[in-house]
């Protein structure tokens, strides 16, 4: 066999392999249309069994593969509480299941008796009249991870571009066809009992760090002002640091009680000389003060007495008496 035969068999299985691949992507799907609409849902009010997980999204094919062996005539369900664009891959809730019974109908009870040996929980969800809704070929193993690619993005561009409240998103492979839909009512209609105490677990979390960060600022500002004011009696009882610095102060203070004492004679006798001196200057200021009132005594007795000579003088000339001058004079010299 020559080379060039060779080198045609190569390329030969090249384009083979090539088309092969071609051929089985355009079987998945991938390269289908996507159309996305607002209207009525292609399901009705639904009974699930379902397993709430939280994690990345890319594993739930295992959740997937689990639900589908338990019942493989049954259509798979999926329910993606959180946007992974905005939720860490590890905080993304969802749960996977198989749906039991549709519209009215009611659940096969060895079924459900089935699931629940195995962990899963029993919800019903109802009918919305309005949701947005689109549809990817279910042909293949591959057909759900294709679809997720395409159509997710294009369902939060729709969203988002006409500013509609749509969530959860829910995923049904149902046939040869993987529904998508996000209700644009009763959205907590869709949400499992797991989700609800989650949120209200952390709610509560919240609530208490809340708590306890008011309550550390008060503590805080309390140590503050005792800094400022000083401990209260309670607070010196409860803490022994502080009492025996406390103690310690009051052995200091009652140690040098003694010293202050030896040093007050000293100081008392200063004292007492002060005063001492200050009774000198005030008995000799008395003395200058009782001096100068003694002369100042003599100069009224010589004036009165000169007074009374010429009242004398006055009474012999024209023979009257001031008897009222006379009582003064008199009650003077007394």
């Amino acid at each position: 066999m020559s080379d060039f035969v060779i080198l045609l068999l190569i390329l030969f299985l090249i384009i083979c392999l090539i088309l092969t691949v071609v051929g089985f992507v355009f079987y998945t799907g991938l390269f289908s249309e996507v159309v996305i609409r607002t209207g009525s849902p292609p399901v009705k009010n639904i009974t699930i069994a379902y397993k709430f997980r939280k994690g990345s999204y890319k594993a739930s094919g295992a959740a997937f593969t689990e639900s589908c062996s338990i019942g493989p005539k049954l259509s798979s369900v999926g329910v993606f509480y959180d946007d992974p664009n905005q939720t860490q891959a590890d905080q993304c809730r969802y749960v996977v299941g198989s749906i039991l019974c549709e519209n009215e109908e009611k659940p096969d009870e060895e079924l459900q008796r089935l699931y629940e040996k195995f962990g899963y929980k029993v919800i019903s969800f109802p009918e919305v009249t309005c949701a947005v809704t689109s549809s990817f070929p279910n042909r293949c193993t591959l057909s759900p991870v294709c679809g997720a690619y395409r159509v997710y993005p294009e369902l939060q561009q729709y969203i988002k571009e006409r500013s509609l409240n749509a969530y959860p998103f829910l995923e049904i492979c149902k046939g040869d066809l993987i529904h998508y839909m996000c209700p644009l009512e009763n959205q907590k209609d869709f949400c499992v009992p797991e989700l609800l105490e989650k949120k209200t677990s952390e709610e509560t979390v919240e609530h208490k760090d809340a708590e306890v960060t008011e309550s550390a600022a008060g503590e805080d500002a309390t140590r503050r002002v005792s800094v400022l004011v000083g401990p209260s009696e309670p607070e010196q009882k409860s803490s022994p640091v502080i009492q025996e610095v406390v103690e310690e102060s009051r052995d200091m203070v009652e140690a040098s009680v003694p010293l202050m004492e030896s040093s007050q004679p000293s100081l008392g006798e200063e004292e007492g000389q002060s005063e001492d001196g200050d009774q000198g200057g005030k008995g000799s200021s008395e003395s200058v003060g009782s001096g100068s009132s003694f002369e100042e005594l003599d100069m009224e007795v010589e004036e009165e007495k000169e007074e009374k000579k010429n009242e004398v003088e006055e009474e012999d000339h024209n023979g009257q008496q001031k008897p009222v001058m006379g009582e003064t004079i008199g009650n003077r010299e007394e």
